[in-house]
């Protein structure tokens, strides 16, 4: 039996097209989100040439296909007509939004997870490097490296554009541009010097003097782009649907293009920036009622904040309490959370089965343990619900320890496990205290959690 003809069994046994209401894949594993999971027989998929394990797990059916998982999935796109099937949504209404959430970005980052995991390493090692002075700062070398490493971060946006295109089935050259859009060098520096409170620095444009787009800077963005090219998706389906078939080839995608484009400059984009404003606004709220309540919640919502692309909100905050005060205590959760999402990485590469993926998560982890976490979130923790709950747990239990301490920083470094030297001193027992509690906490929450899991 050829690949062919097992991707026929495939879509047969695990209750035919009808059943399923998307497909998606990681590394190393097809993802399905099926209407019944019931309608499956994993015994018969399992005996299948080339298919090295299935499973249910976190509301997916899980198909372990190993370093050929690409192929089979275009293969199976094609199976299926070069869409996903157009299912009952059953299923999908009963899951809760924050689950419908999570398997929504799982599915986007997927794809691109070698590339941030790739570059997430590099970028940790660097700053490794950086703090042993193993190279100057400010060499060439140093500026070579972070631009390897940080181009996938900074244009991110075209990244999720492609991937996102893929799982709302729409166009993904017009993604792509959408996402241009937002990355346009004269908004991108025209939020750069609003920023910088430069003379003559504009807050907004305004288009035909009536409509105003606002200026802000998207690269690194995540919820802006993702939820941009969702309103794609239905503006050009709906545009599609009305323009007669005459017209359809220019007049469909340059109609499409201008309105999702308006939609995420005028509506989408802002809202996402503003609710990471509206972040920090509430998080320096917290902090002058307790540090010890702010260490509690700010734990808590950090990995979240990083999930959707808000935790960028967190960084003013604690470069004014330098300039203010002279030291910070949000820094210090940051590193905590890091380590929290480092130690429930390291329990599912432990867990994991698979090789390809326990070299993928291995990897992840030790990004994560480096201060870049982006691939242990996107890789791996949003495959796992319960892990990151675990690391959520750890993360705010952590920051509510060493905010009780009054652990602090007095200058802004990234909170890698080659920060620690940063902390000697008075609060140095206390941060090392917290990082062992952040790291063994979620390693074993996840173990205990995920582990028995099917």
């Amino acid at each position: 039996m050829g690949t062919e003809e097992a991707i026929t069994s495939i879509i047969r046994l695990v209750g035919g097209q009808d059943n399923i209401n998307n497909v998606w894949h990681c590394m190393t594993r097809l993802r399905f989100d099926l209407v019944d999971d019931n309608k499956v027989d994993q015994s018969e998929i399992k005996k299948l040439p080339g298919v090295l394990g299935a499973q249910i797990q976190s509301d997916q059916f899980q198909i372990i296909i190993g370093p050929k998982v690409n192929g089979w999935y275009e293969q199976l796109l094609t199976a299926l007509g070069q869409k996903a099937p157009a299912a009952p949504r059953g299923k999908q209404e009963r899951k809760s939004l924050v689950s419908l959430f999570m398997d929504t970005v799982s599915g986007v980052f997927g794809p691109i997870v070698p590339a941030i995991a790739g570059a997430g390493m590099i970028k940790g090692l660097l700053a490794g490097l950086v703090a042993l002075q193993v190279v100057p700062a400010k060499s060439d070398t140093v500026i070579i490296i972070d631009l390897i490493a940080s181009g996938v971060f900074y244009f991110l946006p075209f990244f999720l554009a492609v991937s996102a295109a893929k799982i709302f089935k729409t166009n993904e050259y017009l993604a792509a541009a959408v996402a241009a859009c937002l990355m346009y060098p004269s908004l991108i520096e025209a939020a750069k010097a609003l920023a910088a409170h430069q003379d003559g620095a504009a807050s907004a444009f305004w288009l035909l003097d009536a409509v105003p787009v606002p200026v802000f800077n998207y690269a690194s963005s995540v919820i802006p782009v993702i939820f941009s090219i969702l309103a794609l998706s239905y503006i050009h389906r709906w545009v599609d649907r009305f323009m007669p078939d005459i017209l359809k080839t220019v007049f469909t995608p340059t109609l499409t293009l201008f309105l999702a484009a308006l939609a995420a400059l005028v509506i989408i984009g802002p809202i996402g920036i503003w609710l990471g404003k509206a972040l920090a606004w509430f998080i320096e709220g917290l902090f002058s009622v307790s540090a010890s309540f702010a260490g509690l919640i700010v734990g808590a919502i950090r990995p979240v904040a990083i999930l959707t692309g808000m935790h960028h909100a967190m960084t003013p905050i604690a470069l004014q309490n330098f300039s203010d005060r002279g030291y910070d205590m949000l820094m210090p959760m940051m590193f905590m959370a890091n380590m929290a999402i480092a130690g429930a990485t390291f329990a599912i590469w432990r867990i994991s089965r698979d090789r390809q993926e326990k070299t993928v998560t291995l990897s992840a982890a030790i990004s994560a343990l480096l201060g870049i976490t982006e691939p242990a979130l996107f890789g791996v923790l949003t495959r796992y619900k319960k892990a990151f709950i675990a690391a959520t747990v750890a993360s705010s239990l952590a920051s509510a320890f060493i905010a009780f301490f009054g652990v602090r920083l007095y200058g802004y470094i990234l909170s890698s496990i080659f920060s620690l030297p940063a902390y000697i001193g008075p609060y140095f027992v206390f941060a090392i205290s917290g990082v062992a509690m952040a790291l063994i906490l979620s390693f074993v929450l996840t173990t205990m959690l995920v582990g028995r899991e099917p």
